[in-house]
């Protein structure tokens, strides 16, 4: 398992994709400052770490981040479907088991690397602003851990969906097509708590109060982004088992 692990890390390094993680935290400061002076005069009585994240999580939560998530799961398989990669891999002492898990834990590591940078970046739009307000410990528990949480069914989605296509194109256009009414499900009090692409958004949210536009209640979140990630990753790690190869 490890050397399938490591095998799979090697390969992204190799592919020179690692640098798509320097998108996130330019998002983060990018947005972050621009949101914050509009927003800071405007925006009364709330810590000013806040502001930031309010102006950033809807770009990155509700788009970047489902987005970037269907990029690592095609890159993570673009190997095996050049050239007969499947039966090479197969060929090597290593149970499918053992790849599927592989594969989606690389994508996992580097979404949470993702948001780790995300934060980093964050503080240091404090910093730049000089916000004199504490650092809101919320803001890593829910926001960056929530966030990265959420992901975990489309995660395995998309993994799925990379293996059963050899193009590229393909499942990142369908997860394009999912990611963008998004914007318009997050509205709605009916659908919006169970659109597996809304998650990270819902979970990134900084609201708390049943007031907010966007309020979901914490135990409906998990239970919708844990049902999810079981049928997924399930649905995935089975078809990969038959796949023919």
């Amino acid at each position: 398992m490890i050397r399938a692990w490591l095998s799979e890390w090697y390969k992204c390094r190799k592919s020179g994709s690692l640098w798509a993680l320097l998108a996130a935290p330019l998002i983060g400061l990018g947005g972050g400052i621009i949101s914050s002076m509009e927003m800071m005069e405007r925006i009364k009585g709330v810590n000013q770490w806040y502001i930031p994240m309010f102006g950033t999580n809807l770009v990155y939560g509700l788009l970047f981040l489902p987005l970037i998530t269907g990029v690592w799961a095609g890159l993570v398989c673009r190997y095996e479907h050049q050239a007969g990669g499947w039966k090479q891999l197969l060929a090597a002492p290593v149970t499918r088991g053992q790849v599927f898990i592989a594969k989606y834990t690389v994508i996992m590591l580097l979404v949470f690397i993702m948001q780790l940078l995300y934060l980093v970046a964050l503080y240091a739009v404090g910093k730049i602003q000089q916000f004199t307000d504490p650092f809101p410990l919320d803001i890593v528990w829910k926001s960056v851990i929530g966030g990265w949480v959420a992901v975990f069914p489309l995660a395995a989605l998309q993994l799925w969906m990379s293996m059963m296509w050899k193009s590229f194109a393909a499942p990142f256009a369908v997860n394009v097509i999912f990611t963008m009414p998004s914007i318009l499900v997050i509205n709605s009090d009916r659908f919006g708590p169970y659109y597996p692409w809304a998650q990270p958004f819902s979970m990134m949210y900084i609201g708390g109060s049943q007031e907010d536009v966007f309020f979901i209640p914490w135990g409906q979140l998990i239970t919708v982004v844990g049902g999810s990630f079981v049928v997924f990753f399930l649905a995935g790690y089975i078809y990969f088992q038959r796949k023919a190869v």
